[in-house]
């Protein structure tokens, strides 16, 4: 293995926007996510799609939420985004309708070469599907996608792919139970009784 020489270290990331657009990104990312005062979802949407990214409707976005470049997320309908959520969004992260990302998840599309003497960036895309529960404090990795109507467990840490249908857990996460489709029908029936009740 060779040596580590951060001072050999060139990232190349294409960073997908001008400097000047990203500092003004830094600013409002500043003003209106970071801070733990309880502004309005639609306000944060709004600064979003002005920057770039692609949100659908009925987006919740909690304070302390802190995603690097907006321009490289997609959200779908229905999402909610937890307090001090952390959005590394080097690559793409998409989050498909109907997900919940809880509090201090932490989706990291970008690592490092460590068999690398200038410690290579790599970054490689997530993709949360639809009606999947990122539970806190769950470190999703980069390069991993999460099954339709899955779950990670609180504390998990992600590395690779989760299958639908799905709940793991852990560090790494291993699978802890794979849903039936009776237990779906189950849950889309209660979703439904649920909604009629409202």
């Amino acid at each position: 293995m060779n040596k580590l020489k951060l001072k050999n270290f060139r990232s190349g990331l294409d960073r997908g926007a001008s400097h000047r657009f990203e500092w003004c990104w830094f600013f409002i990312r500043a003003a209106f996510f970071l801070v733990p005062i309880p502004l309005p979802s639609r306000i944060r949407v709004i600064w979003l799609r002005y920057f770039g990214a692609k949100i659908g409707q009925d987006v919740v976005i909690r304070g302390g939420v802190n995603i690097s470049f907006p321009w490289r997320l997609v959200v779908g309908d229905h999402v909610w985004i937890g307090e001090d959520v952390s959005i590394l969004s080097l690559a793409q992260v998409t989050i498909e309708s109907n997900c919940c990302i809880s509090q201090r998840a932490f989706l990291c599309t970008g690592s490092h070469r460590f068999d690398k003497p200038g410690f290579d960036l790599v970054v490689k895309p997530i993709v949360i599907k639809e009606s999947s529960w990122v539970a806190a404090q769950v470190f999703v990795a980069p390069g991993v996608t999460i099954g339709p109507n899955s779950m990670c467990i609180a504390g998990s840490v992600v590395l690779k792919d989760v299958a639908p249908n799905t709940i793991v857990i852990g560090n790494p996460a291993v699978v802890k139970k794979r849903q039936t489709s009776e237990e779906l029908g189950d849950t889309e029936t209660r979703r439904g009784e649920t909604r009629g009740g409202e």
